[in-house]
């Protein structure tokens, strides 16, 4: 064992008429342990967040999405669509068909968006229908069962000769319709009469509800199948958007530009990573700043360490004096001190990032904070643990503690024998 590591961890070791110095050296130990663990579990709140996010809308959406730069429809949409499923990097491709919608059942109402879908493009692209909780996604497909005759239907049960919706599940509980009910709806896009712009309408049955755990889908999504949207809106054979699945998601705008460009003029993409800028943006701001603010504590924790070198040094002067008169260096001196303010830092930083880590895993595994879906998105905090947090909130403890050491090392190393033992 070296000299200088083996005077500072018996320093570390305070006797009993040293008690004072024993309870700054945990209080500093504890500080740091605190401070690390609160800025682990910070940013694996914060990595859950992003994570959780991030994984809801790539399940639930498209990561590309081609259209007209004019906003009109898409016609001749199956050779475009064949087309463009053969180009680099495209995994999957799906046509849609969106507009905003009014939907009401009875007494109750809601804004939404209708998604008119072909579902065996729509699972190749994303997890929407898989997430349907009541009923059944089946009804979207393409042939509707046959409408069960009225001496066989069930008593309250629906004629079955309305086509086929399926909602979001909040939406679904704000209208109090539940599978088999009947919702109607209004397309802003109304019909020229003599009478003037008169709304259309159509009445739908709700075949099945999903819940995909994001509450913007949750709240104001609906499914049709693609032929009754365009009839429900009186377009031809159009769609609105082409979507994609690509191979890799962080490079959609750069497969998009190519799916342009293969397209042809007047198409024009977005992505995932556009369509979500200011979410992630927030989230980034987020990160930085609760990073900030939590890394403070470590900062007030390893001043403890200062204050408790401090002190030592102060009530050791006899024995530094006696050290260097016995031929100690004032560098071994410095070092003396360096690590013991070091081997603070590290225990406060082991034990902060095991009950950081322990926590976060613990805390997402359970799931025991819920939150309200309406505000957050989600209904639970979820927690994320990176290892690379973890070995920069290290780096970052361990860099302050050996800062926190410079001042009391050079100060002990400063002291002069002759004048520290002359009155002992």
């Amino acid at each position: 064992m070296r000299f200088e590591f083996f005077i500072a961890s018996r320093y570390l070791r305070a006797k009993r008429r040293q008690a004072v110095m024993g309870v700054i050296t945990i209080i500093s130990i504890i500080g740091v342990a605190l401070g690390v663990a609160a800025l682990i579990i910070a940013l694996a709140i914060t990595n859950g967040f992003r994570q959780d996010l991030q994984n809801s809308l790539l399940r639930s959406s498209a990561q590309v999405q081609l259209q007209r730069i004019s906003g009109d429809g898409i016609a001749g949409w199956r050779d475009l669509l064949s087309r463009l499923r053969s180009q680099p990097h495209v995994v999957a491709a799906s046509p849609a068909f969106y507009e905003q919608v009014m939907i009401s059942s009875g007494a109750r109402s809601s804004y939404g968006l209708l998604k008119g879908i072909v579902p065996d493009y729509e699972r190749s692209v994303s997890s929407m229908l898989n997430f349907v909780v009541e009923g059944s996604a089946s009804a979207l497909n393409p042939e509707p069962p046959s409408p069960p005759s009225p001496s066989s239907a069930a008593p309250g049960a629906y004629a079955g000769n309305y086509p086929p919706i399926i909602l979001g599940k909040d939406m679904a509980d704000d209208l109090g319709a539940g599978v088999g009910a009947l919702v109607l709806i209004t397309s802003p896009q109304g019909e020229l009469t003599p009478m003037g712009l008169v709304p259309k309408f159509q009445r739908f049955r709700v075949a099945g509800v999903m819940r995909s755990g994001f509450y913007d889908y949750d709240r104001s999504w609906a499914l049709i199948r693609l032929a009754d949207s365009q009839k429900l809106f009186g377009e031809p054979d159009i769609i609105s958007v082409v979507e994609f699945k690509v191979d890799d998601i962080y490079r959609a705008p750069e497969i998009g530009a190519e799916l342009e460009r293969a397209a042809g003029p007047g198409f024009q993409t977005t992505n995932w990573v556009q369509q979500q800028a200011p979410l992630f943006r927030a989230l980034k701001l987020e990160r930085i700043v609760t990073s900030i603010v939590i890394a403070l504590i470590v900062v007030v924790a390893v001043l403890n360490i200062l204050i408790a070198l401090t002190m030592l040094v102060m009530e050791k002067t006899r024995d530094i004096a006696v050290l260097m008169a016995m031929g100690a260096r004032r560098r071994q001196v410095r070092r003396i001190f360096v690590t013991q303010g070091v081997l603070i830092g590290i225990a406060g930083t082991v034990i902060g990032l095991a009950l950081g880590y322990v926590l976060s895993i613990a805390g997402g595994h359970y799931r025991w904070i819920a939150l309200s879906a309406q505000v957050y998105s989600i209904d639970y905090l979820p927690f994320a643990p990176r290892a690379i947090d973890g070995l920069l909130v290290a780096l970052v403890s361990l860099a302050l503690s050996f800062i926190a050491t410079i001042y009391p090392s050079y100060s002990a190393s400063r002291i002069l024998p002759a004048e520290a033992l002359r009155y002992e």
